[in-house]
């Protein structure tokens, strides 16, 4: 069986799977069959449905395993719009990891990003309130919790409202529209491949 690898901007308000479960008879949920129709090829990870942003999909049982795992500490990177503008101690408090629920995150990347990233505009937009501002956050993660970053927002008092996973280790989204995939090239396989050999 040939291997492959896709990369997909998953848009918003789309089930990160290929069937819906819990489908009503009167509302159907848009899935990443939707979108991608080749068979037997599945999400490394997960994006919730109210996220957009990077997937990577694979029908590499071994790769997909090694970056799911959270012992091996692969990177994650979102841009992320929260209510109000975090203090240097909130983002510090981020960076050193919060308490959520029953365990403590890892260290993260956190930077309060100078201006809003050139994103491509969600549909619906998030609610705007004129007297609340927002701030966009570039957080990188090496562990992939449920709804870890919004609950690690949260948690330090900033909700989320929009988030985008724009890397997964070296792997960008550039070049990919909501709704779009591609097949990795040889120079972005390489280093998977690589990492899968030695682990």
């Amino acid at each position: 069986m040939r291997h492959k690898y896709i990369l997909f901007y998953k848009p918003y308000n789309v089930l990160c799977q290929f069937t819906d479960e819990n489908q009503s008879a009167d509302k159907t949920r848009q899935t990443l069959k939707d979108y991608i129709s080749i068979p037997e090829i599945y999400p490394v990870g997960r994006l919730d449905q109210d996220s957009e942003g990077l997937l990577l999909l694979t029908n590499d049982g071994k790769l997909q395993h090694f970056l799911s795992d959270r012992r091996y500490k692969h990177p994650r990177t979102y841009w992320v719009q929260v209510e109000r503008i975090p203090s240097p101690t909130v983002l510090n408090q981020l960076r050193q990891g919060v308490k959520i629920q029953d365990y403590q995150t890892r260290p993260a990347y956190v930077e309060l990003l100078p201006t809003e990233p050139m994103l491509p505009p969600r549909e619906p937009p998030i609610r705007f309130r004129k007297n609340v501002p927002t701030a966009w956050l570039e957080m990188t993660l090496t562990e992939g919790r449920n709804r870890q970053v919004r609950r690690m927002t949260a948690a330090v008092g900033y909700p989320t409202l929009r988030l985008v996973r724009v890397a997964i280790a070296h792997l960008g989204w550039e070049g990919l529209a909501p709704g779009e995939w591609r097949e990795l090239t040889p120079e972005e396989l390489k280093p998977l491949l690589h990492l899968n050999k030695v682990n």
